[in-house]
């Protein structure tokens, strides 16, 4: 269909009378005018093509943030982690998936900021580019990979510096990305804090709600201190704790949470260690993973050619087991593991096998 013409303007329904009255755009500079005017102090404006290692012009229409979401959402890497494990490898139809994942952080880290009174593109950017990093088979990647990379592999740094370094993203949403993990040096911004709990927040709840659903834990299992303080479904946790971080805010000045709100979450997350992440069904696959990825750098390594991309360097060197890694962590998890299959002569029996629910 080519459409309706209505005097002189194609619609999409024959039907349409839906009108506006013509007024002006609203163009970057009068979004950014008014992030300066209603955002909270401290909170990071947008201004022309924003902080980047290369200097661009700005956009017409978009500010430098919206810029960096739209970049992030259109990269292949973002595509790929709707193949790649959040916590079951093989996932059903059900069971979250990295980009859900990604997702689902974008929505607790906006929820926040527009309470807060910060900037929600920043947070939105940073919130969905933050898992970029990682490689297939999930958390068990960066075990992997750690055993090439001298600096040791992490998926925040490795994200922001190596998978979208392309991107040319601005100096705030990478830092986002590359410190959102706890046990990284804090963001330099209030967006890329609130991330940082936002991960937390919706990993905790959102793993858990699969492990139930898996039937590895039931919503009997939940411990009484979490139960107590924030619920023992997902809808009850995210909505205690979102309000906790922002509450936090309005009352402190600072990104986190009052202790009882902290305490739960925290025991929430052991929980979650205890009962779902270190299981024996959850270390065998691990281990697994392990295998096949560290039999695929090495493979690469030494035969670069059989990347789509090889290193001008030869084989074994530093280069190309950087550059194996590299091609290696970008794959999903079924790529992966059909490439050790196709590769490899790797035997499917030896291969991470999908949740045990009989364990």
């Amino acid at each position: 269909m080519a459409g309706h013409d209505h005097d002189g303007v194609v619609r999409a329904h024959s039907d349409s009378s839906l009108t506006m009255r013509p007024a002006p755009l609203v163009t970057r500079e009068l979004r950014e005018e008014r992030e300066r005017l209603l955002l909270r102090p401290g909170a990071t404006v947008a201004e022309g093509a924003g902080h980047r290692a290369r200097q661009e012009a700005p956009d017409p229409e978009r500010t430098c943030f919206e810029r960096d979401r739209d970049r992030i959402v259109h990269s292949a890497a973002f595509r790929r982690l709707a193949g790649k494990t959040q916590v079951v490898v093989h996932p059903t139809d059900h069971q979250r998936t990295r980009l859900t994942h990604a997702i689902e952080v974008a929505q607790v880290a906006t929820s926040i900021a527009r309470s807060a009174g910060v900037n929600v593109t920043l947070a939105d950017a940073i919130a969905l580019g933050h898992d970029c990093g990682h490689g297939p088979g999930g958390h068990a990647s960066e075990d992997a990979f750690d055993a090439f990379i001298p600096e040791g592999y992490d998926h925040g740094p490795w994200g922001a510096n190596v998978v979208l370094s392309g991107l040319n993203l601005c100096a705030e949403t990478l830092d986002g990305i590359r410190n959102h993990s706890w046990s990284r040096p804090a963001p330099s911004t209030i967006e890329g804090e609130i991330v940082s709990w936002a991960d937390r927040i919706a990993y905790c709840a959102h793993d858990l709600e699969d492990a139930i659903h898996a039937g590895i834990v039931t919503l009997d299992d939940v411990p009484k201190q979490v139960a107590e303080v924030a619920g023992r479904t997902r809808r009850e946790q995210l909505g205690t704790f979102i309000r906790a971080v922002a509450d936090t805010i309005d009352r402190y000045g600072t990104v986190g949470m009052e202790p009882a709100e902290a305490a739960a979450l925290a025991e929430l997350r052991n929980f979650n260690y205890e009962r779902i992440y270190v299981r024996p069904a959850s270390r065998e696959q691990s281990r697994a993973v392990i295998e096949v990825l560290h039999a695929l750098v090495e493979f690469y390594a030494a035969h670069p050619e059989a990347m789509p991309e090889p290193p001008d360097d030869d084989a074994g060197t530093e280069t190309a087991v950087r550059a194996a890694v590299t091609y290696v962590a970008g794959m999903t998890d079924r790529y992966a593991f059909s490439s050790a299959v196709s590769e490899l002569g790797w035997d499917p029996d030896r291969l991470p096998q999908g949740i045990d629910h009989g364990e």
